[in-house]
């Protein structure tokens, strides 16, 4: 390794100052275990950055510490994508500086600390009795096999399927971003109305224009539009509360069982959390994939998750899931379920957040009743309205699943290809055809 780089760790910063505006802070979250860039877990960081820990997009960074004592994180690289402009070492992560930098280098190195073989040499020489860390000179002394003509085909497709599952990534962001702006506009800011009552353009076709009226009338939740009224969740649907499980029925085997690692915070879900189950369980504790589900518990102060929802994505051949008791799925009344969409973007509203972190209790985990989300009021578009937002914006959360499914494919595929770089097992037209494949 030392003929390839030298190391600059980072220091330590004032916790003051994370989340100010800034540098990404390159700590311990911001890398997968194992290998990756954490794109949804990293802070930004408003202090003092010297350039001699900063880190920018393409650089790459290693994890010397862990925060537990299994070793999982320890040694695990990241390599920060375009999308983050720049980043700050913190004392518990080095970066990579290239004796001779060059794009070959920079990737196959990149892949190799990836690799199995590379985990399983970290994993041997781990120290420390609280948390497992990782010298320097051990990092440095890691023998890097050679760049041949196989690897670089092998690295190749490892570089086209993580541009894909990037790609896939900032698209769904993008579409979230985009479902969530047309229900702040319909059903929050009512600019539609607001359009018509100012006799502007609301920028709809008629057909959608129609379905919105031309004023505004008072009500316990102020101004709303005219003919809408206000309902309580509670009025559109009951919560049951998922299955209190026994830790001796986790395995391997077993229905799939949502918990509580699965909510990821701001809608996103965490599949992949998901964990097996073999014990008995009611009816009431199994759920569908498009079902809505809401965390009722945090195991943190932080607030992040408590009260966050979440869409079941559908998956082939799964049918019915089981769901833990720190969690609640949403059981629509009957002829109710046409407002599932409108409810999920409802419950990431800022107004909700505030509700539910608000009647959270409890001093180290925390618990939200139900009555936070049954009683949470708003304003009640007609059936039209409703309709004509889901069949806009379904599309979208479907296109979401799709391209979910599609990268938890091409994960596969890498974690298939990473101990292929060591060993040279793979047909040289193979590799080149399959970069061909993924890259289309």
């Amino acid at each position: 390794m030392r003929d390839y780089v030298t190391l600059q760790r980072g220091k330590t910063y004032s916790g003051k100052l994370v989340g100010a505006p800034g540098p990404a802070l390159l700590g311990l979250g911001s890398i997968e275990p194992g290998g990756g860039f954490r794109a949804d877990k990293y802070k930004t960081f408003g202090g003092d950055c010297p350039p001699s820990l900063m880190v920018s997009p393409g650089d790459i960074y290693v994890a010397l510490k862990g925060a537990t004592k299994d070793g999982s994180m320890v040694g695990s690289v990241a390599r920060l994508p375009g999308s983050v402009a720049s980043g700050r070492l913190t004392q518990d992560t080095a970066r990579l500086d290239f004796v001779e930098r060059n794009p070959w280098t920079v990737s196959h190195l990149y892949w190799v600390l990836r690799t199995p073989h590379y985990r399983q040499y970290c994993a041997g020489r781990l120290t420390g009795s609280a948390a497992a860390s990782f010298s320097r000179q051990d990092f440095l002394s890691y023998p890097v096999p050679p760049v041949t003509s196989t690897s670089r085909a092998i690295v190749s497709l490892l570089e086209a399927i993580e541009a894909k599952i990037d790609l896939n990534r900032r698209t769904n962001e993008t579409l979230e971003a985009i479902a969530r702006a047309l229900f702040t506009s319909w059903f929050v800011d009512f600019d539609p109305v607001r359009a018509k009552s100012e006799g502007r353009d609301p920028g709809l076709p008629p057909h959608l224009a129609d379905l919105f009226p031309d004023s505004f009338e008072g009500s316990e939740l102020g101004e709303i539009p005219k003919g809408w009224g206000t309902l309580r969740l509670g009025d559109l649907l009951v919560l049951d509360k998922g299955l209190s499980y026994k830790g001796q029925f986790l395995g391997e085997t077993g229905m799939p069982m949502v918990n509580l690692g699965c909510f990821l915070g701001r809608g996103r879900f965490a599949q992949t959390a998901m964990k097996h189950y073999s014990g008995e369980f009611k009816d009431r504790h199994v759920v569908r994939p498009r079902d809505l589900l809401i965390a009722n518990t945090d195991l943190t102060q932080k607030r992040e998750v408590i009260g966050s929802p979440a869409l079941i994505p559908p998956q082939e051949g799964l049918d019915e899931l089981l769901f833990t008791h720190h969690v609640f799925a949403a059981r629509f009344r009957e002829g109710q379920e046409r407002w599932k969409l409108f409810v999920y973007f409802s419950l990431l509203q800022e107004e909700f957040r505030g509700r539910a972190t608000g009647f959270a209790t409890g001093t180290t985990v925390l618990a939200l009743p139900r009555d936070a989300i049954l009683g949470l009021q708003f304003s009640a578009p007609p059936p039209a309205l409703i309709g004509a937002f889901g069949s806009m914006v379904f599309p979208a959360v479907e296109g979401q699943w799709k391209a979910l499914d599609e990268s938890a494919t091409l994960a596969s595929i890498c974690d298939t290809l990473l101990p292929k770089l060591i060993s040279g097992e793979l047909r040289l037209m193979d590799a080149e055809r399959t970069t061909k494949e993924v890259s289309a």
